[in-house]
C-alpha cells in the first residue's frame, strides 16, 4: 500500500513537472515562431451563416454592432468565466443583423489581436479557438467583405496561428466534444484557404480517428450519451454541408456515420418527440434541429426497437423505454448515470413514470446525485450504486467499476409488448443479479413489473428499494386501505399496486431542466433480500 501511494505521488510530480515546462514552451517565442508560419492565402470560400442554423439558438430580434460596447473589454479582469468564455468565442457574431457596420465588426476583431495575438490559456483553449475560428469564417459578410488589405493580412494571420496551434494541441485534448469542434474548425480553415495538405487533409484524418475512437460497431457514441449523439450528428451534418457548398468531394465515412447516427436520433427523438432522460440526458426541444434536416432534405427513419442500448416502443397513446446497455468504458463515462434497467412510460403525451434526469455542473455535489442509481426508476441495494463511481482530480465522476448487461429481449406486439434484461452490477458486492422485464397490456392500459433478485454464490442480505420516479406536479396519493397509490395525470387515473411488499411514497428531487432541480415525488417499494431467488412483482393499471 505504501508502495502504491509512493507511486502515485510520483506520477503526480512528474504530471504537474512536465505541465510547467510544457505551459512555459507553450509561451515562448520560439513556440510563438513556430506556430506563425503562414501562408499568404486569403479567403476564398465563405460558408452561408445559415448552415450554422443547427447549433445557434437565434432571437428573433437581431442586434446592431452598435448595441454593444467591446472595445475595451478585452482588458476586463472581473468578468465571470461563462461570460468571458461566451465573449471570446465569438459565437455573438450570429445575433447580429447584417445591416451593421462593418467597419465596427471589424475594428472590434482587430482589437481583439491587438490584445490577444500570441498564445494565452485562458482564450487559447481549444473549445473557445475552434468556436471564434468558425464564427469569424462563418460572418464573413461583417467580418472579412470590404476591409483593407492590412486587415486583411492580420485577419488571415490571426486565423491560421490558431488553426496551427490547435493542429499541434488538439490531440492531447481528453475530451472527444473539444477534438470535434476543434476538428471542425480545420477542415472550415483548410476549405475557406483552400489548403487541403495542411488544414483539409488533417481535419479529415482527424475526423475519422474521431469516429473510430468513440463510436462503437452500430455507429452510435460509446459514451451512450443521448447529449452526444445530437452533438455528433450536428458536427457531421454541418461538415458535410461545408463540403457540399465549397464543392468538395464528401468522404464515405460522413455519410455513412450520418446514416446511422440520423437512424438512432429517429428512434430516440423523432418518433417519441419525448426528451428520455438517461445517461446525462435532461430536457431539450430539438424542433429547430429537425426543421433545419428538413430544410436540408435530411430523412431519417428506424424500424427497429432498440439503439444505443434503449429499447423503445410506442402506440399512438403509450410509450415504454428502459435502459437495456451495458454502461461505457470509464474513459467514456463522465455524464454516465448508474441507471441499469431504469424504464419510462409516457400516456397521452405525459409521463406516468421518468428518471430524476441530470444535474450538467460537475462541480455542484447534485451532479454526483444525480449520476446515483436512487435518481433512476430501478433497483437499489444498500443504498450503493449499480456501477461504482469515484471522483478525478479534474472533478468529473468516472466509472471505476462497469456493469454487463447478460440477457435482453424485446417483444412488440398489437396487444403484448415486453421488455426483459438483467446485469450483473450487485454480483460482486451483493451476490444478487438483477433480472426485470416488464410487460404492457395495450388493450387493458396495464403494465407488470417482474423484479427478480437472482441469488448467487456470494449472496449476502441487504435491504433494497425499487423506486418509480414521477414529474414534478404530478397528483399522487395513497388510499385509506395502504394497498394502493392513485397517480393522477392530466384526465387520466393511474392505480399502482404490489401485493407483499411494503411501498410508500417518498420525496425527491428531479434534474429534469438543465442545472436546475425542482422537488418530486416517488413511489417506493423496500425490504430485505433473502436467501432464495427473489420475484418482486408490481403493476399500474389505468382506471380512468
Amino acid at each position: 500500500m505504501i508502495f502504491k501511494n509512493s507511486l502515485n505521488y510520483l506520477n503526480q510530480f512528474f504530471f504537474f513537472f512536465s505541465n510547467k515546462i510544457r505551459n512555459f514552451y507553450l509561451n515562448s517565442n520560439i513556440y510563438n515562431k513556430k506556430i506563425s508560419k503562414i501562408s499568404d492565402k486569403n479567403l476564398e470560400y465563405k460558408p452561408s451563416p445559415s448552415l450554422m442554423d443547427c447549433l445557434i439558438k437565434y432571437e428573433k430580434n437581431k442586434n446592431k454592432i452598435e448595441d454593444f460596447s467591446l472595445n475595451s473589454i478585452w482588458e476586463d479582469k472581473n468578468i465571470k468565466e461563462k461570460d468571458y468564455k461566451k465573449l471570446h468565442s465569438f459565437f455573438w457574431l450570429f445575433t447580429l443583423d447584417l445591416k451593421s457596420s462593418k467597419k465596427s465588426t471589424q475594428s472590434i476583431i482587430l482589437n481583439w489581436i491587438g490584445s490577444n495575438n500570441n498564445y494565452n490559456s485562458k482564450n487559447w483553449n481549444i473549445d473557445i479557438l475552434s468556436k471564434r475560428v468558425i464564427a469569424w469564417i462563418s460572418n464573413s459578410k461583417l467580418t472579412y467583405e470590404d476591409s483593407n488589405q492590412d486587415y486583411r493580412e492580420k485577419f488571415n494571420g490571426i486565423i491560421q496561428k490558431q488553426i496551427n496551434h490547435l493542429i499541434n494541441e488538439i490531440e492531447r485534448s481528453e475530451w472527444v466534444d473539444d477534438k470535434m469542434i476543434g476538428c471542425a474548425a480545420i477542415i472550415l480553415t483548410g476549405l475557406s484557404y483552400q489548403d487541403k495538405i495542411r488544414y483539409l487533409n488533417f481535419g479529415l484524418n482527424l475526423l475519422e480517428k474521431i469516429v473510430k475512437f468513440s463510436f462503437d460497431n452500430e455507429g452510435f457514441p460509446k459514451s451512450r450519451n443521448i447529449r452526444q449523439l445530437n452533438f455528433f450528428l450536428k458536427y457531421f451534418v454541418l461538415i458535410r454541408e461545408w463540403l457540399k457548398e465549397s464543392q468538395n468531394d464528401i468522404p464515405e465515412y460522413i455519410n455513412e456515420n450520418i446514416y446511422y447516427l440520423g437512424q438512432a436520433y429517429s428512434l430516440i427523438w423523432q418518433n417519441v418527440k419525448q426528451n428520455i432522460l438517461f445517461n446525462g440526458n435532461y430536457e431539450n426541444d430539438n424542433t429547430d434541429f429537425d426543421n433545419y434536416l428538413k430544410r436540408l432534405g435530411y430523412k431519417f427513419k428506424n424500424e427497429n426497437f432498440e439503439v444505443g442500448g434503449y429499447a423503445i416502443l410506442k402506440n399512438k397513446k403509450t410509450i415504454l423505454v428502459m435502459d437495456i446497455g451495458s454502461s461505457p468504458e470509464k474513459k467514456f463515462s463522465k455524464d454516465y448515470q448508474s441507471g441499469a434497467l431504469s424504464f419510462e412510460i409516457t400516456s397521452g403525451e405525459k409521463k406516468l413514470i421518468c428518471n430524476s434526469g441530470y444535474f450538467k455542473n460537475f462541480k455542484h455535489q447534485l451532479n454526483d446525485i444525480s449520476k446515483s442509481t436512487a435518481a433512476q426508476s430501478t433497483l437499489v441495494i444498500d443504498n450503493q450504486s449499480s456501477c461504482k463511481l469515484r471522483k478525478q482530480e479534474n472533478g468529473y465522476s468516472l466509472i471505476e467499476r462497469r456493469l454487463k448487461i447478460i440477457r435482453k429481449s424485446i417483444i412488440f406486439e398489437k396487444n403484448y409488448w415486453s421488455i426483459g434484461s438483467a446485469h450483473d452490477g450487485y454480483v460482486k458486492q451483493f451476490g444478487i443479479i438483477h433480472d426485470r422485464q416488464i410487460e404492457f397490456f395495450p388493450e387493458n392500459n396495464k403494465f407488470i413489473g417482474y423484479d427478480k433478485l437472482i441469488k448467487k454464490k456470494n449472496f449476502k442480505s441487504s435491504n433494497f428499494e425499487i423506486r418509480f420516479h414521477l414529474e414534478p406536479n404530478i397528483k399522487i396519493m395513497k388510499t385509506q386501505d395502504s394497498k394502493s397509490i392513485f397517480i393522477g395525470l392530466n384526465n387520466e387515473g393511474w392505480k399502482f399496486t404490489c401485493a407483499n411488499h411494503k411501498f410508500d411514497i417518498e420525496t425527491g428531487l428531479y434534474f429534469g431542466k438543465n442545472n436546475s432541480y425542482n422537488e418530486n415525488q416517488n413511489i417506493c417499494i423496500s425490504g430485505m433480500t433473502q436467501n432464495e431467488n427473489q420475484i418482486i412483482k408490481w403493476e399500474l393499471v389505468k382506471i380512468s
